[in-house]
């Protein structure tokens, strides 16, 4: 319902056959791009900001380009880029990229793949990624404590001007080496070119970030990688076979793209890089040692496609974990309810919930209540006027219920701001005059910033934050509120991987239930009539539905790293500031 936006997607392929191969035997010297552009377009939903490709070439000669990109904004890029793909470009390696921004930095500059160029093909370095890092001041000291000058402040150039001081000085080893051998002219280029061992760059590189990443690169050599962290946050699935090796951020786009199987496909590991060197040969290489599993739940429940085969179950599952507490919610009168969702995301959700309640009841009722409308665009520019039109994105199926006889149970997989339930959804749900609305989240609240990838940095943004602090304050508890921000200015005085992450103590003096009356009453508009009651996900029932995916640091505030501890405690030390001001 209310849109999160999240970064980002990635696709890889490398051609291991000759060119000419794929030309005679699927007709078109675009094979490659071909089924680049269907796997970028099959993974739209991971990033409608801005998309870029880029393509090396291991036949061009010098004097030649060998090395390709393009770069568009906007929620048409994927089709820009492809409408500007020549033959001049075909290569045997291609990578694709989908952005979504959740650093609030847009243009074109900052649409991926970076490209570091040099004269020595071994040294040109190609990058993008599903990233964000938690420690990128550190990691900018660190590069300008060498001497370098980044003519960027962001993470993802200052990964590439790390990473391609790392292969400089892996060409430089491997220019000795040959000089050594006794190697001379370009007998030195072809050996550096063969050589290149982009395990070792990525060891040097990786070992300083902090984050949530799936990182992958192209070199002017004929090099391709992606390294995943070693927490296992962002996600990364390759598949091979005799014609190609490819790499994307979701199993459905690969079992789409290539009609195969599941279990075709293999999950990179946390810590671990795919590595295709020059020659077509492939390893896996274990870079960082693996941490603690905490694959990003959030996954699961929202950003991947449920065309997932594991997805669409766990999705179903946290559907029907909510079964009790939904029943308890209206009073056991099933025969007087009505179940429906929000669409379009927590319609497989919504499929468990039924499913349950079947399981209980027998047969139950169910509505398409609430209908999406395409985004309405305007040109007024008073503030009062954009809202009222943006509360109409939803409309509902008149007549769907009896008034003032059905309840209404509703779904959604998550509740974060809660803008759309004040300004929209719960407007027009009260139009039907049910008895009871009983408004469900497929997830747990959302307490907690998410700092590896996901739009949610702020506190305030969470209703559940919101109404944490209105808690406090109607109990008299502001002290409670002043020790934690003292709690959190120390913790940001020691190492951060000694902190603790002081903001959970707000939430320990209340139940859930009490969060959820207040976020009811900070959300409820005014003169709506029928009663709203919330039920969200447990974290045990999360965890049940989603076993392999037990990243839950925006629910719970355990965060995985370091980084994400020390970011949790500047952010409540910036919003008390921000008060003060």
């Amino acid at each position: 319902m209310e849109q999160l936006k999240h970064e980002c997607g990635v696709a890889m392929i490398r051609l291991l056959k000759p060119l000419d191969y794929y030309e005679k035997k699927y007709g078109t010297w675009a094979y490659g791009f071909n089924k680049l552009y269907l796997m970028m377009e099959k993974q739209h939903n991971r990033g409608q900001e801005g998309a870029g490709i880029a393509s090396v070439s291991l036949t061009n000669k010098p004097g030649t380009e060998y090395m390709f990109r393009e770069k568009a904004e906007g929620k048409d890029a994927i089709t820009q880029i492809f409408s500007r793909v020549t033959e001049e470009m075909k290569g045997e390696l291609l990578m694709g990229h989908l952005r979504y921004s959740t650093t609030g930095k847009s243009g074109l500059t900052f649409v991926h793949p970076f490209l570091r160029r040099n004269n020595w093909r071994a040294k040109n370095l190609c990058l993008c990624g599903n990233f964000n890092m938690t420690n990128i001041d550190e990691v900018f000291r660190f590069l300008t404590a060498q001497g370098q000058s980044p003519r960027i402040y962001g993470d993802s150039y200052i990964t590439l001007e790390l990473m391609g001081h790392r292969l400089d000085r892996e060409v430089e080893r491997l220019f000795a080496e040959a000089k050594a051998q006794g190697l001379e002219g370009t007998a030195i280029t072809d050996y550096i070119d063969s050589h290149v061992e982009m395990a070792n760059v990525l060891r040097t590189t990786m070992q300083h970030y902090d984050g949530g990443y799936v990182m992958c690169g192209l070199t002017g050599s004929g090099e391709m990688f992606s390294v995943r962290d070693p927490w296992g946050i962002r996600p990364a699935f390759y598949y091979r076979d005799e014609e190609i090796i490819a790499l994307a951020s979701e199993r459905p786009v690969l079992q789409t793209t290539f009609d195969i199987q599941a279990t075709d496909i293999h999950e990179l590991k946390p810590g671990q890089a795919l590595i295709v060197h020059q020659n077509g040969e492939s390893q896996l290489a274990q870079i960082m040692p693996a941490q603690q599993l905490c694959a990003c739940s959030f996954e699961r429940i929202y950003f991947s496609r449920g065309s997932d085969c594991d997805i669409y179950q766990e999705r179903k599952r946290l559907g029907e974990l909510l079964t009790p507490a939904i029943k308890q919610a209206i009073d056991g009168d099933v025969d007087n309810t009505v179940f429906s969702y929000i669409p379009n995301t927590a319609e497989v959700a919504f499929y468990g919930m039924t499913d349950g309640f079947r399981k209980l009841h027998g047969d139950v009722r169910t509505e398409k209540v609430v209908w999406k409308d395409i985004k309405l665009r305007t040109f007024i520019t008073d503030n009062s006027e954009r809202n009222d039109l943006a509360a109409h994105v939803y409309d509902i199926s008149y007549g769907s219920l009896r008034p003032q006889v059905d309840n209404l149970v509703i779904i959604d997989d998550s509740i974060v701001r809660g803008t759309t339930l004040k300004e929209s959804i719960f407007k027009i749900l009260d139009r039907l005059h049910p008895k009871k609305i009983v408004m469900v989240s497929s997830s747990p609240q959302i307490r907690y910033p998410d700092y590896y990838g996901i739009d949610m940095a702020r506190l305030e943004e969470f209703c559940a934050f919101r109404a944490t602090m209105a808690l406090l304050k109607q109990r008299g508890m502001q002290q409670l509120v002043s020790d934690t921000y003292e709690a959190c200015k120390h913790e940001l005085q020691k190492p951060k991987e000694q902190m603790q992450n002081c903001v959970r103590a707000l939430y320990e003096p209340f139940t859930v239930e009490e969060i959820n009356q207040k976020i009811v009453e900070i959300l409820r508009p005014k003169d709506m009539q029928a009663p709203i009651e919330l039920v969200f996900q447990s974290i045990e029932g999360l965890h049940k539905a989603c076993p392999s995916h037990p990243g839950d640091w925006y629910f719970t505030g355990h965060y995985p790293t370091p980084g994400g501890t020390r970011l949790c405690n500047q952010a409540f030390v910036n919003y008390i500031d921000s008060l003060q001001k």
